[in-house]
């Protein structure tokens, strides 16, 4: 499946135990999302129109309206990065 650079970043990040926060606007809608790394970083990748896309594809999923975190599908195609600690 094809998945651009920044959905991959943040793909990966939530493998590794990041989420997803996000904050709702007064229609319902997704106004603000941030990406947190598993040691409470921000990532700037991710953007509306990743975690829309990211959505889209089912590869992240919000349970009982918590953050989003990466689901079945994602974990299956997140390609392995080197980990550079």
């Amino acid at each position: 499946m094809n998945i651009s650079k920044n959905e991959q970043r943040v793909l990966h990040a939530l493998a590794q135990g990041g989420r997803i926060t996000y904050r709702r606007g007064p229609n319902g809608r997704i106004v603000e999302a941030q990406c947190f790394t598993r040691e409470g970083f921000v990532l700037a990748n991710c953007t509306l129109d990743v975690l829309r896309k990211l959505r889209r594809k089912r590869f992240i999923e919000s349970r009982s309206g918590s953050a989003y975190r990466i689901s079945e599908l994602g974990r299956r195609n997140v390609r392995a990065q080197q980990d550079n600690r």
